[in-house]
């Protein structure tokens, strides 16, 4: 049975006029909220070699591509990046008023009768020419200190994890917005049609093992079209759910199948104008694409010893960050334009020290080495590579302080980031006060830091928007001021 000959049977000559005069009111209303679905139509010539909605850049890019190696939990800034040794003859001290100021905390430390200040047990050494400070917990970062620009004074006003990392993805802390790599995809496109262009990575890591979860609007499209959300690989069975063929289905039988599907679609396409119908018909070419890219960017046989030996021990164990991380080079090679991994562990509310040196043991050599080998490649110059989590820790002990060991709560205030390549300029930006709980030198927003990404690939962040019910959206809301000091 032939189903579109079977449909066309059933369309009488009145009915096609009339679904006919409909589909034409439907397309042109469509058009008219929706522009981007038919921006196919509007490209040109001089589009520059985009495949998004931007016909033209509005700066020279010095970057054509972001990894984001987001680190879940919010890593401690105090024991990683930010050093304080002065807090030392503040051990156990409560943390003065003077200093926490009101500020609201979350309900896990509001209530314990007392908030000791706890001092970071790890050394700092300062590293290259840039003379960064660098904990002893990140001894492989410190050989790449020179590419990194390290922001100690990034600051947000979430508390709690999942409105946090919502924020900082999507400019939002409430669900529903694109994430920052779906706004990457919708204005510039991809440049391989064999894979998407936003690709997520999952990775959980041997600090805190009962970590909070990450939810899939994280890499969502919110209000976007849906082709444009993150594709997440996994590192068990088939990397893309439903992406082989079942028994007995050769290649020739699938074609012949999406293009009877395709067809039909065109047809309901036609008669609703509903613009998703695109993202179907454009994502059941790109699942029958990837049926051949993904097992051949998966397949790392081809890769050189030296390669594992760079990138650490966990990189021939599929689904360790550092694996990942080796995923994530080869994806750029394929024309991947973002690529995002999710590193789960960093929630040290107890604990801190033994979780803290396991979680940096599964991404200190795999994040200098991501750095390296993009370098050696002639890549990092154009490859912007962002590291930070959603918030940091605060300076006063949760829970018991002793010697040894204390936890930390979760801290808005100031948290630190590094960001390397992509015309970026190393050194450290932003200060904050003797106990690491204030800014007092160069404060930089969530929204700063996503508008400098985007400057970065050749976009104004105020002029890459969406218009949703009535509004013009983007991915920095109404806020957003490039970080200069960061550019070099």
């Amino acid at each position: 049975m032939d189903p579109i000959r079977e449909f066309e049977l059933q369309v009488t000559r009145r009915q096609l006029f009339g679904k006919t005069a409909s589909a034409v009111g439907t397309a042109a209303l469509a058009s008219l909220l929706t522009p981007e679905a038919f921006a196919d139509s509007l490209k040109g010539a001089k589009n520059s070699g985009l495949h998004g909605s931007l016909k033209a850049l509005h700066y020279p890019a010095r970057a054509k591509r972001v990894i984001y190696l987001f680190q879940s939990g919010a890593p401690s800034h105090l024991d990683l990046f930010d050093n304080k040794p002065g807090l030392e003859s503040h051990r156990g001290i409560e943390l003065p008023d003077s200093i926490r100021m009101g500020q609201r905390l979350t309900g896990m430390t509001s209530g314990q009768k007392t908030k000791p200040v706890a001092p970071s047990i790890f050394k700092f050494a300062k590293h290259g020419k840039s003379g960064a400070e660098l904990s002893e917990l990140l001894p492989h970062t410190a050989e790449v200190a020179d590419h990194l620009c390290i922001i100690r004074s990034m600051h947000t006003e979430a508390i709690n994890h999942d409105p946090a990392i919502t924020f900082i993805q999507t400019g939002s802390q409430q669900p529903g917005r694109p994430s920052i790599g779906a706004w990457m995809s919708y204005g510039l496109g991809s440049e391989n049609q064999d894979l998407p262009a936003y690709i997520v990575l999952i990775s959980q890591g041997t600090g805190n093992t009962n970590d909070q979860p990450l939810f899939g609007r994280l890499w969502g499209s919110g209000f976007l079209p849906s082709v444009h959300q993150g594709v997440k690989l996994r590192s068990t069975g088939d990397p893309v759910l439903h992406l082989a063929n079942p028994p007995g289905v050769d290649a020739a039988s699938r074609r012949k199948l999406l293009d009877a599907v395709d067809a039909m679609n065109r047809m309901e396409k036609a008669e609703f104008g509903d613009p998703e119908i695109n993202t179907r018909i454009a994502q059941y070419e790109m699942a029958y694409r990837m049926q051949t890219s993904v097992p051949d960017l998966m397949d790392l046989s081809k890769e050189p010893a030296s390669t594992f030996e760079m990138y650490g021990p966990d990189s021939h164990k599929p689904g360790t960050f550092a694996a990942n991380a080796l995923l994530a080079r080869r994806l750029l090679e394929r024309g991947v334009r973002f690529v995002q991994l999710f590193h789960r562990g960093w929630d040290q509310h107890g604990n801190l020290p033994a979780q803290l040196r396991n979680q940096c043991r599964d991404t200190d050599q795999p994040s200098a080495a991501l750095i390296k080998d993009l370098a050696q490649r002639g890549l990092l110059e154009d490859t912007l590579v962002v590291w930070g989590g959603e918030f940091g820790r605060t300076v006063y002990s949760q829970g018991e302080l002793t010697k040894d060991n204390y936890g930390r709560d979760h801290h808005g205030r100031c948290f630190s980031v590094w960001v390397a390549g992509g015309g970026i300029k190393a050194g450290t930006i932003g200060e904050t006060d003797d106990f690491g709980y204030n800014i007092v030198k160069d404060p930089v927003h969530i929204h700063d830091l996503n508008a400098t990404i985007l400057h970065q690939l050749g976009i104004n962040h105020e002029r890459l928007t969406y218009r949703y019910q009535g509004r013009d959206y983007r991915l920095t809301d109404i806020a957003g001021t490039l970080v200069k000091q960061a550019i070099s």
